[in-house]
């Protein structure tokens, strides 16, 4: 039986929107130049000229909001969820944080 009240939320936690410069550091040291839309304690929303494979493990580098804060960035590895294409070279990846790394 599938119940859809039995179901888990995936989208529990609070979206904070953010739209803050983001790379995806990839093997080898490429990087890809991304874009934060939105971060939760347990996930994020990228925008970029990237196309992961499905549940792939990605290290991301999310810079501070403002110039104005004196932060390091938020280095996490995202395990990929969903991936849809925005219509103009661009993908819309979501996934959820697997382990913060700095």
């Amino acid at each position: 039986m599938n119940d859809r009240a039995s179901m888990p939320e995936r989208r529990l936690d609070r979206r904070i929107p953010l739209g803050c410069a983001a790379s995806i550091l990839l093997a080898g040291g490429r990087t890809v130049a991304a874009e934060c839309i939105e971060l939760s304690i347990s996930g994020m929303t990228l925008h970029a000229a990237y196309v992961p494979g499905e549940a792939e493990v990605i290290e991301v580098l999310v810079a501070p909001p403002s110039e104005r804060v004196e932060r390091p960035p938020l280095v996490t590895r995202l395990k990929v969820t969903r991936c849809h294409a925005l219509g103009d070279g661009r993908y819309e990846i979501g996934g959820a944080i697997v382990r913060v790394v700095g």
